[in-house]
Formats: C-alpha cells, structure tokens, sequence
C-alpha cells in the first residue's frame, strides 16, 4: 500500500484541481492521498468525488499556518471537522491575513523596482481561497523577472528579502488543542526543514505532545537522511505517528513528486485509528 498524506491543489498554492490532483495520485499508484491545502477544506468536495471515480482512499486534511517561538510551523490536520465554530474562526482570520499581506507584498516589489500588479497576482490565484506568496511567485515567473518559485522565495519573497511582509498566524500552542477538539488528528509537517530544529527541539516537541500533538512528518524532501533517523529516534522516544509526504503542488513545485515519500500502513493506521477515537 503506497500512502501520500500532504499534497496541495489549486484550492490554495497547488496547480492541479482537487479533482486532477487525486486523479494524477491514482495515476502515480497510490492507494491513499490526503488533500492538505493551506488553511482551507474547500476542495474536499471535488477531491472525494474524484477519490470515488478512480477508487482511491482519500484523506480530507489541511496544512494550517501557525507561529511557535516567533516562527513560522506548519501543522498538518486529518480529519478535523470543517464546521467546528473555533475552527472556521481561525481558518477565517489567517486567511484574512493572507488577503491582507498581498497588496503590501506587491508595493514592497514595486518600491524595489518590479512592476508588478495585484491584477498579476490575482489571475495566478485562480480557485485559490486566498492569494499567497507562491501566487505572487508565480505572477514573478510569468513576467520573467525570476525563472521559478524557488529563486522569487530565495531573492524576493522570504524573510529579509524585499517583498516579504508579515502576517498574522495561529499559535501552535492553541492551534493543536483546537484540532483535536475539532476531531482533527495533529501532525507537524516537515519539523526541522526551513531551520525549524532551532525552536522545534525535542523538549518542545514533547510539550507539544502533552497538548495533542500525535505526529510529525519525518519522510519530507527537506529532511535530509541524517536528519529522518534522528526524527524517527525522537518520534520513537515520545511515541508520535511516523509520516511522509510529497508536499506536492503541481508544477509549483520541483522535486516533489507525488510518492516520492510515504507513509507506512501501519503508522498511517495508526493515524486513522486516533481519527475514529
């Protein structure tokens, strides 16, 4: 069984339709694929229609944006519920905080030279729930000012670089109890990719784990080997589910096949047995 548990479509910063997205994973060979868009369950719907067409199992989750220690972490959520008031009230706030950042993100660009618009912007968006950095990244590559996401992240777009402009985010603190109490399983996606060992070290993973926290993402193109056998050692010693992913995005993202990490069955078992509790 062959199990991707964090990809994005269109619905927030991938470039696949939900419905393209779990076809292309069947396609690829999966038997699971969880839809984890950024702050948003808005492609569930289509995504599951899809999952039934090509008879996939589909997992409705989401990558939500939170602050720890005044950084940036992304918690992965499985099957939380989408009404649940507090959650939707959160999701409603870091988006407006997405919304919010994109003109100040544009004016930041074009105070350093980039003429750039919010229109440019807004036609990468597409079905987006809320416009982003990789929007913005996107609209940077049509005009030919950088060749891909990843140099307009390096050079433009993230901390310390000219367009970057904070938001506001979730504290992770909070956010882990909510998903539970939303019937959400907590996992943190890739935890010492991007620097994220400086603040996520083992103490606060197990304080994390006294608050909800029943996994971490271990298998993610961002953890080199090295790193992978000591998160497991870590996952093993607190007792935390094993996870790996993609963090798919379409062609929004090189390097990230669908199923170029998985999941155990036995760990993503696991998972879904804390999902029915």
């Amino acid at each position: 069984m062959r199990i991707d548990l964090h990809t994005h479509s269109s619905a927030s910063d991938g470039t696949d339709t939900p419905g393209d997205l779990v076809r292309e994973a069947a396609a690829a060979g999966l038997d699971v694929v969880a839809l984890t868009d950024h702050d948003a369950t808005s492609g569930w719907d289509e995504a599951q229609r899809a999952a039934d067409e090509v008879g996939i199992v589909l997992v409705p989750g989401l990558e939500i944006s939170t602050v720890f220690h005044h950084r940036g972490v992304h918690l992965l959520g499985y099957l939380p519920d989408p009404a649940y008031p507090p959650l939707t009230a959160a999701l409603d706030r870091i988006l407006a905080g997405r919304t919010e950042r994109t003109p100040a993100m544009v004016a930041a660009l074009r105070e350093h030279g980039i003429d750039i618009t919010e229109d440019d912007v807004r036609r990468e968006s597409g079905g987006s729930v809320a416009a982003g950095r990789p929007h913005v990244a996107d609209a940077l590559v049509r005009m030919g000012v950088v060749a891909d996401r990843t140099q307009a992240f390096d050079e433009l777009l993230n901390p310390g670089r000219p367009g970057y402009r904070s938001r506001w985010a979730a504290e992770l603190e909070d956010m882990v109890p909510l998903l539970v109490a939303a019937g959400g399983v907590p996992v943190i996606a890739h935890p010492w990719g991007r620097g994220g060992r400086t603040v996520l070290d083992v103490d606060a993973l197990a304080s994390l784990r006294d608050l909800g926290l029943a996994g971490i993402e271990v298998d993610h193109q961002d953890h080199p080997p090295e790193v992978r056998a000591r998160l497991r050692e870590v996952a093993a010693d607190l007792d935390l589910v094993v996870t790996g992913s993609s963090d798919h995005h379409g062609l929004g993202k090189v390097d990230h096949d669908l199923g170029v990490n998985t999941t155990d069955p036995g760990q993503y078992e696991r998972l879904m047995s804390l999902a029915r509790r």
